[in-house]
């Protein structure tokens, strides 16, 4: 019985932890799958998820201001942060925990093996904290 009790007040506990995560919304375009498989990421890690269907995906990551030499395919905001491509969730959950004065983060281009992008020829790349100055700086190594 202590047992039983134990796992279920665990289970409470890791719901509640996973329900304080930010929404994410999503600015991709209607016609990108690694857009919709990055979401599914998102949303396997524990945040809720508004994908939002845009024309112009380069003009809302100019909007939130992520400078275009960090683009993607798809533009993210989460909370105060923007989140520009196929960022990994735990690099955004360190973000969220860290909580560093900062634009956001952003892993430019597509690379290939990044969450989203799994089916593409794994290659090494780096995820950019983007300060508000519009410099990066490496944020984690993958």
């Amino acid at each position: 019985m202590k047992a039983l009790l134990a796992a279920l007040l665990s289970a409470t506990a890791f719901n509640a932890i996973a329900n304080d995560l930010p929404e994410v919304e999503v600015y991709k375009s209607p016609y990108c799958g690694c857009c919709t498989e990055w979401s599914t990421h998102m949303a396997d890690n524990g945040f809720r998820v508004k994908p939002i269907n845009v024309d112009d995906v380069p003009a809302v990551r100019a909007r939130l201001g992520m400078p275009e030499r960090y683009g993607s395919c798809h533009t993210a905001k989460i909370g105060n942060y923007v989140i520009e491509g196929h960022v990994p969730a735990a690099d955004i959950k360190r973000l969220l925990r860290e909580k560093p004065t900062a634009l956001g983060l952003a892993a430019p281009g597509m690379p290939g093996g990044s969450p989203g992008m799994e089916n593409a020829k794994r290659e090494p790349y780096e995820v950019l904290l983007v300060g508000n100055d519009r410099k990066a700086k490496v944020f984690a190594r993958h």
